[in-house]
């Protein structure tokens, strides 16, 4: 295989994912009234627990002032908290709330049985192939992004 094919089979990948990502919104389940990018914040800081700013700015691969925008409108709504390092006031602390750990639940649940309706019909011998795909690809890009940060 070329390096070309490769690049070519990332970005293909990487746009079917991305297609599939944005239908989670579009799924019957999925009404909660927060795009996309909100909802991954608020289960990026429900798996990650509190962190800085940079932190998730950095995971998200979102600009710290777009990030910042964002947790306004999460905080408004209780969805994330936000607290000053007693240790270094410079430092701001965000985490997930109750209400926000409920949501990116339910968002979680509904990507779930998003990817479950999609790959409904997918064989038995389908299935473990593209499992084990994926169990490669997610250990080899794992390895790239340590690599890489």
């Amino acid at each position: 295989m070329t390096r070309k094919r490769f690049i070519e089979l990332i970005e293909q990948h990487g746009m079917i994912l991305e297609r599939l990502l944005a239908r989670v919104q579009q799924f019957p389940s999925q009404k909660l009234g927060y795009n996309r990018q909100q909802l991954f914040i608020l289960c990026d800081l429900a798996v990650s627990g509190r962190s800085k700013l940079k932190e998730i700015a950095h995971r998200q691969c979102i600009p710290t002032p777009n990030l910042c925008i964002m947790f306004r409108k999460l905080e408004a709504e209780g969805l994330v908290a936000r607290s000053v390092d007693e240790n270094d006031r410079r430092n701001t602390w965000y985490s997930v709330t109750g209400k926000g750990q409920k949501i990116a639940i339910k968002f979680k649940d509904s990507a779930m049985d998003m990817i479950e309706h999609f790959c409904r019909n997918l064989s038995t011998p389908e299935e473990v192939k593209l499992t084990e795909s994926l169990e490669c690809i997610n250990k080899i890009l794992t390895r790239v992004e340590e690599q890489n940060a």
